[in-house]
């Protein structure tokens, strides 16, 4: 038997306009489309539709009740309940309507603007090491077990999340590892989830925009509500904006860091080269323990990354081997991730897509002391402009040949975002070429590859597609630098 939507309503304040709060919900959504008969439908506001203008369609369709924020019509079968956030509502009558899955899990939810993605794959990797099956929800998919699910936003919307927590505890999934976004946490998509563990890789301008955050210091503030929602707290002591984070916190604290003391630490830090593949060694140290640690991927930053994924795993108990195990064997989709190449020069192909992440990667391939860095990106489309300069200036620096070519235009010209992208490299006065066809330019890295090259694909990462004018076209890079190597005569 379900509940009842004033069950799943309890401890929220809310009013019935009309109809029954006793009524039984055998389902929440928040699409009209996917309305079925005694659903409750949630009215939400999005940035271009208002789901209130979906209510007496849904109601018509077979929804038992509507969740409101103002009134609708709707026949006088229907129940409508009026709240003051339906997003809020949602989310709480979803973690109830599935039974409060979360309570059921070690759920450990890392933020922050950068590394999310890298430190849950670590972490799954340490936790499936050690012999538990681990749910992963985040940018490039959900994962229960070894079992994919696409995803559609780095934080499912909540009913989707409540379901999918459900999910992963009845397939025998012990813990779940989930990037925790700012929007996710803004939309309140992860409201009524109980956290165990949340952790805070770093902070820096990125996602300030009207449709996003409209200033840093509220993209901080909703980064911060995710150390009220848990038990525990791992925070990066080398970031500079991790005190002003854990304002207001309610969890107990425990640090990582390279530069600063903290709980955990990591020495001896040495960037590893053998042919075509890159990564780094180092020293964790906590308390008295002094273990040798190697990551399977390039540069400091994942240093800082594979410090809090161990930070999670010694929160669990797990030893040495299972923490040397997961991070030394970790590939994460487009973060640095290498494709076979022949073996006197690397490709590797990387989601960076704005100048903060594109310098953070750029200076660290840098320290491998490539014979040449190339670099290979263009710019998306209908995003802010300022951020091409930047992204042309740092490419120039660091880079000793650029390609520009096209990433997702979207409905902006091409030539018009290589104009934007120039300004930048100009600045620097970076060697480029330009060649539109991101396909063509790749074919032009590879013919001038040199022994010794260290070259990178930026802004597509785990993405399989293009966006131009609106479609959606398919292009996995791993696929394209793979033909054009078949193609000269190269085998794997």
């Amino acid at each position: 038997m379900g509940l009842t939507l004033k069950e799943l309503l309890a401890g929220q304040p809310f009013e019935i306009l009309q109809g029954s709060p006793d009524i039984e919900i055998g389902d929440i959504v928040c699409d009209s489309r996917k309305v079925v008969p005694g659903c409750l439908f949630c009215c939400l506001v999005g940035r271009t539709l208002d789901g209130h203008d979906y209510g007496p369609a849904a109601a018509k369709a077979g929804a038992a009740a509507l969740l409101v924020e103002q009134p609708v019509e709707a026949p006088a079968d229907t129940t409508v309940v009026k709240v003051k956030d339906g997003r809020a509502a949602m989310a709480c009558a979803a973690a109830a309507f599935y039974g409060h899955p979360s309570r059921e899990l070690h759920m450990i939810g890392i933020t922050g603007t950068k590394g999310k993605t890298t430190c849950s794959y670590m972490t799954k990797n340490i936790l499936e090491a050690a012999g538990y099956k681990v749910g992963l929800i985040g940018t490039i998919q959900t994962m229960i077990g070894d079992e994919v699910v696409p995803s559609r936003n780095t934080t499912p919307e909540s009913h989707e999340l409540q379901q999918l927590l459900r999910r992963m505890k009845d397939e025998g999934c012990t813990h779940v590892v989930m990037e925790v976004s700012s929007q996710g946490l803004m939309m309140h998509r992860v409201d009524g989830t109980e956290f165990e563990l949340g952790v805070f890789t770093n902070i820096s301008e990125d996602h300030i925009s009207p449709t996003e955050h409209r200033t840093f210091a509220e993209y901080m503030g909703w980064k911060s509500v995710l150390f009220r929602m848990c038990q525990h707290g791992l925070v990066n002591a080398d970031d500079p904006k991790w005190e002003e984070v854990l304002q207001g916190h309610t969890c107990d604290i425990a640090t990582f860091g390279i530069e600063h003391s903290a709980d955990i630490m990591a020495e001896n830090v040495h960037l590893r080269r053998e042919g075509r593949h890159l990564g780094v060694d180092f020293t964790l140290c906590r308390g008295d323990n002094r273990w040798t640690m190697t990551v399977g991927l390039p540069g400091k930053f994942n240093v800082e990354n594979a410090l809090a994924a161990a930070g999670i795993a010694l929160y669990f108990g797990i030893g040495e081997g299972a923490i040397r195990k997961g991070l030394r064997d970790v590939h994460v989709r487009g973060r640095v991730e290498p494709v076979p190449t022949p073996s006197d020069y690397t490709i590797l192909i990387d989601y960076a897509h704005n100048y903060m992440s594109m310098e953070s990667l750029l200076s660290t391939l840098r320290e491998y002391n490539p014979g040449r860095l190339i670099c290979l990106f263009g710019g998306g489309g209908n995003r802010a402009r300022a951020r091409r300069f930047d992204m042309g200036e740092i490419s120039g620096r660091y880079a000793d040949l650029t390609i520009l070519t096209e990433d997702n235009p979207r409905f902006e010209e091409l030539e018009d975002i290589m104009e934007d992208l120039k300004v930048g490299l100009e600045r620097s006065q970076g060697r480029y070429v330009i060649i539109p066809d991101r396909k063509d330019a790749i074919a032009y890295l590879i013919d001038h590859a040199q022994p010794g090259d260290i070259a990178v694909l930026i802004g597509k990462g785990h993405e399989t597609y293009q966006d131009i004018k609106g479609v959606k076209y398919p292009f996995d890079e791993r696929e394209v630098v793979r033909e054009a190597l078949k193609e000269r005569g190269w085998q794997e």
